[in-house]
């Protein structure tokens, strides 16, 4: 007789601490991923707590409460979704990790590399798991469309990529909220929608990290002095470069377009898919102009990706079986993702300072 295959691991238990409007969508993925569920939430107001709860559909044996503290006290969180303001995540995080919970952290993850190398320093002390949030990373389209980037047959060499993240925000936006308070989200649209941009072409080079960074003239900041939109160039030693515009004051764009010696990659919504359950890419190879200069040969082709789950559940998924093979397999932490986000963060500091330096090229030191 063949040996029974081995029962399945119970799902990772996660606690959320603060009620944001993005943990809406992150407590659905965990309600969606098959090894997960949601044990605790814990607001500033027990009445908060439970409401949020009750709202979104959390089982009936979900503890609410009135703190953070309580949640990271439960003997029964394994792991910790951290929705906060930036400005709080150094604190929550490393406490987080010292209470021996894995984190999974909403970005943008710190205020500069040398916070998050604390939150790093303690995820890893303490032999806990780090993600990210960073939703499209775990779309089936990213690595269909990295499929392609790996071609060189089809691809070639990748020469220059070109990101943006733009929407436009209202006035109670641009008078309120938490992304354009100094004390709360210091980067502004920096830190929120540049975060993507630099996350995509960093994505496309292999997350080598470019020599150097200068950010564009005409940086627009707030009274309070926080960035509303902001560009700037990133530059390889071997000649690939990569441009990025994020704004809060222009109409709503998501695009990617990546440029190899033989190949052209292009994604419109790569932040979060027009459908939630498909997700479109265009790639042209060999293109070219037809004779007498009236058309193109080498069209782009439409991909189409189907996914059973969206994006947000497939994050979630892929965190839990890595926390899942930790506690139940004694499996170490992927270091895959602290690498990641800390790669990020370091272009984000260097365009910062180059916007504070009056627009002069900084070098990047890992």
């Amino acid at each position: 007789m063949a040996a029974a295959d081995p029962p399945p691991s119970p799902p990772v238990s996660f606690g959320i601490i603060g009620c944001a409007r993005i943990a809406h969508k992150v407590s659905r993925a965990m309600l969606l991923s098959p090894n997960s569920t949601i044990v605790a939430i814990g607001c500033r107001s027990a009445e908060k707590a439970a409401a949020f709860a009750k709202d979104n559909g959390f089982p009936a044996s979900a503890k609410t409460y009135g703190s953070y503290d309580a949640v990271l006290e439960d003997p029964d969180v394994d792991a910790l979704y951290i929705p906060l303001p930036t400005s709080l995540h150094l604190h929550w995080a490393v406490l987080a990790a010292k209470k021996k919970k894995h984190v999974l952290l909403d970005k943008p993850v710190a205020l500069n590399v040398g916070e998050l190398d604390e939150i790093l320093a303690a995820c890893e002390s303490s032999g806990v798991q780090y993600m990210d949030a960073t939703m499209w990373m775990h779309h089936p389209r990213t690595a269909e469309m990295k499929a392609f980037l790996s071609d060189e047959r089809r691809f070639g060499q990748l020469k220059a990529v070109q990101s943006c993240f733009t929407f436009a925000a209202d006035k109670y936006f641009l008078e309120n909220d938490i992304r354009v308070k100094p004390d709360l989200d210091a980067l502004g649209a920096l830190g929120d929608a540049g975060w993507y941009c630099v996350g995509s072409i960093l994505w496309a080079a292999d997350f080598d990290l470019p020599k150097s960074v200068l950010a564009l003239r005409g940086t627009v900041f707030n009274s309070a002095g926080v960035i509303l939109a902001c560009s700037a160039s990133l530059h390889w030693e071997e000649g690939k470069v990569a441009t990025f515009y994020c704004s809060f004051e222009a109409n709503l764009a998501t695009d990617v377009t990546v440029f190899g010696t033989k190949g052209t990659l292009r994604f419109h919504d790569f932040i979060i898919p027009f459908e939630e359950r498909e997700a479109l890419f265009s790639t042209a190879e060999k293109s070219g102009f037809t004779e007498p200069l009236t058309g193109w040969e080498g069209k782009p082709s439409q991909h189409t990706v189907i996914t059973e789950l969206p994006q947000e559940a497939l994050m979630v998924t892929e965190f839990s079986r890595l926390v899942g093979s930790i506690k139940f397999e004694g499996a170490k932490p992927e270091k895959k993702w602290p690498s990641l986000s800390r790669k990020t963060q370091l272009v984000l500091d260097a365009v910062k300072a180059s916007i504070e330096k009056g627009y002069e090229t900084v070098e990047i030191v890992s």
